[in-house]
């Protein structure tokens, strides 16, 4: 997917312009507007570090609405907990590609329930305890996006350090 840098203008200026080459994807995924810094987050979460097929993240990209972002391009289709992602960053779209062309753009949204995926870290909580409760957590304003724990009633903020 990620193609070799363009070939050089000649000019040898020392601020020589460099341009990485990104492949079209056939059929996949690229998940966009994704906030700057929290690419490689969802890369792992994603398991594409361990995958055998191509993808590519794509970091501090230029953005005309929020300065900066990240972008994931996926050269397969992969199943994806859209609630996971929402909550991760509810501003997150995902164009599902085939043939060369978006068929389908996925907008996320704050999901009203998040089990599974991340640790109460009140010490305190009772899954802290007890390994075999899974840590759920519901949305409390989605204003704020803020969650709390079912258990314990901590908060948690939607789109932080998880």
């Amino acid at each position: 997917m990620i193609g070799e840098r363009a070939p050089s203008t000649g000019s040898g200026t020392p601020k020589e312009i460099l341009m990485l080459n990104v492949n079209t994807i056939k059929n996949g995924l690229v998940i966009d507007h994704i906030r700057a810094g929290a690419g490689w987050k969802i890369y792992q979460w994603l398991g594409l570090d361990k995958a055998p097929f191509t993808s590519c993240l794509i970091q501090n990209v230029h953005s005309e609405k929020s300065g900066k972002k990240d972008i994931i391009k996926v050269d397969n289709i992969i199943n994806i907990d859209y609630s996971v992602l929402g909550f991760i960053d509810p501003d997150i779209c995902v164009n599902v590609i085939e043939n060369e062309k978006i068929v389908r753009k996925i907008t996320m949204e704050l999901p009203a329930k998040v089990s599974g995926v991340f640790n109460c870290k009140n010490p305190r909580c009772i899954t802290q305890t007890e390994h075999y409760i899974t840590p759920t957590f519901i949305l409390a304003d989605k204003v704020k996006g803020l969650y709390k724990c079912e258990y314990c009633d901590t908060l948690y903020q939607a789109g932080g350090n998880v």
